[in-house]
């Protein structure tokens, strides 16, 4: 059977989609080829018509979920900075976000495996993640600011997660976001 040119794109893209989702939920280095597969609904056999190993996948997943944080990023309808940084925080610092990592952003769930793994997907990290930096920059005017915030909202969702009463993970989320909102605005001359 013959399939389209585009199938095999469009079978990759769903098969990085749901893979995204399991890596994020489950850890990346605890799930196998098979349940990756398993969960798209093919075949072990399939993975390697699309990635070459699994080390490829984690490659096309990082390029993947940071394409779709800075998509929302890039989507965000504001422009000034504060309406456009609440805006964030309001989207980023929330419960759903907690109880859902498999529909959140890759950052809090993933980044202690690429900080394991080998050079190439450092580098694939660090170029995606950059785009997303000089967009935050852009729009806070300052490279610093930007990995300030980056890193408390990412640290911020990674500390409530590991925590069981839901009411501290509340508090910790808005705690996060009252310290970033308040050094904003002090800083917002600087």
């Amino acid at each position: 059977m013959r399939y389209k040119p585009e199938y095999k794109q469009q079978k990759r893209q769903e098969l990085l989609t749901i893979s995204g989702q399991i890596a994020k939920k489950d850890g990346f280095a605890a799930t196998g080829v098979d349940g990756f597969m398993k969960a798209a609904g093919v075949t072990s056999g399939a993975f390697y018509s699309h990635f070459s190993s699994k080390q490829e996948l984690l490659k096309a997943l990082i390029e993947h979920e940071l394409q779709h944080s800075f998509d929302m990023w890039q989507s965000n309808p504001h422009h000034n900075a504060a309406d456009w940084i609440n805006f964030e925080l309001d989207r980023y610092l929330t419960p759903s976000h907690l109880e859902h990592p498999e529909q959140g952003c890759v950052l809090p769930t993933l980044a202690t495996e690429v900080a394991r793994a080998d050079d190439t997907i450092k580098q694939a990290y660090e170029k995606e993640l950059l785009r997303g930096h000089a967009l935050f920059s852009a729009h806070l005017a300052s490279e610093e600011k930007a990995w300030a915030i980056m890193s408390q909202l990412v640290g911020a969702v990674l500390i409530a997660r590991a925590m069981h009463d839901p009411e501290l993970q509340k508090s910790i989320l808005q705690a996060n976001k009252m310290v970033i909102q308040d050094y904003l605005a002090a800083h917002s001359a600087a």
